[in-house]
């Protein structure tokens, strides 16, 4: 199995938070998850010793800022200050390990290090929607989407803000060891196995205060029973309620209508038939009860970004032969 080289790059007053996500990903040994651990982690700095993080946190370490220029992938965590100019020597190591060959990556404002390196002209990035103004302002090159999760332009992507580092990170893995693996490594970090690049930063509806636990086994016999062509008569029926009613709880419950809900659900069964099996993607589409391939494409491209066949080629299970459940 190859072992792939992961380096973050640290400079002072860098926030904890982004700094923990790839150390957490990448630099914990699980070894009853695969042995050898795929990634050899290393933390880079400008000045190796004693690094002063968020929060007062101090850094250990022994590598300097050039290490990342030998590195398969170089994270760049949340910058320090966007307002200010970012560490020059920091954005020459970054345009260095990229020109190296380097995987570039940033999460959250770690985006300005690499706009200031010339690696998102002409690119798609994103970034914490709180900065995507500041950002396209300050490099009128970069096209800067802030409305989701991640971008992921092959050799550089670009994360929004906090948490959907964590998603990047996990999309970094299953790019290179497979859904499998990557699913395994969420259960274990207790978030969701997958969340896609293309998802809002943000959600408009707010989340229901107190669910309805009165829906769960309807909302999973619904999961049960994709392939079939559910109605909001079908499941109202089920609930013996009036459709009416159901609407209003299903809202209640889950913030959103039966009908959007259902397809976000054969969206994600549909995700897992392309990561998991090799079934023809008319198949596929009467598994999830979205019906015709023509239906399938439309609305997982829609819903995930990129059509199912391109999905299947990213993301097709090449869990390493070590992993253990």
């Amino acid at each position: 199995m190859t072992v792939r080289s992961v380096a973050l790059a640290l400079t002072d007053d860098v926030p904890i938070f982004e700094v923990a996500i790839p150390c957490e990903v990448f630099g914990r040994a699980r070894l009853d998850l695969a042995d050898p651990w795929p990634y050899d982690f290393t933390v880079c700095a400008a000045e190796p010793g004693r690094t002063t993080i968020g929060a007062g946190f101090v850094a250990g370490t022994v590598h300097g800022l050039e290490e990342l220029a030998t590195a398969h992938t170089v994270i760049v965590p949340a910058c320090a200050d966007v307002h200010d100019a970012q560490p020059p020597g920091l954005v020459a190591a970054v345009r260095a390990a990229h020109e190296a060959g380097a995987r570039v990556v940033s999460l959250c404002s770690g985006a300005f290090v690499l706009a200031a390196a010339g690696l998102l002209n002409g690119r798609r990035a994103t970034v914490h929607w709180l900065y995507a103004d500041l950002l396209a302002r300050r490099f009128p090159e970069v096209d800067v989407d802030p409305g989701v999760l991640y971008v992921d332009d092959g050799d550089v992507l670009t994360s929004a803000g906090t948490a959907a580092g964590l998603d990047l990170c996990l999309h970094l893995v299953r790019r290179d060891l497979g859904a499998g693996f990557a699913n395994l490594l969420a259960r274990r970090l207790v978030v969701p196995p997958h969340r896609s690049g293309g998802q809002a930063q943000y959600v408009e509806t707010p989340l229901a205060e107190r669910v309805d636990e009165s829906l769960a086994p309807l909302l999973q016999w619904a999961v049960e029973h994709l392939d079939q062509p559910l109605t909001i008569a079908d499941l109202a029926r089920r609930q013996h309620v009036t459709p009416r009613t159901l609407i209003r709880r299903f809202h209640a419950a889950t913030g959103t209508s039966p009908l959007r809900w259902l397809l976000a659900q054969r969206v994600r069964r549909a995700r897992e038939l392309l990561e998991s099996t090799g079934e023809p993607l008319s198949r596929i589409a009467g598994l999830t009860g979205l019906g015709t391939e023509a239906n399938l494409r439309h609305h997982f491209t829609r819903a995930v970004g990129v059509a199912p066949a391109h999905y299947r080629r990213t993301f097709s299970d090449r869990s390493p032969t070590s992993t253990r459940a």
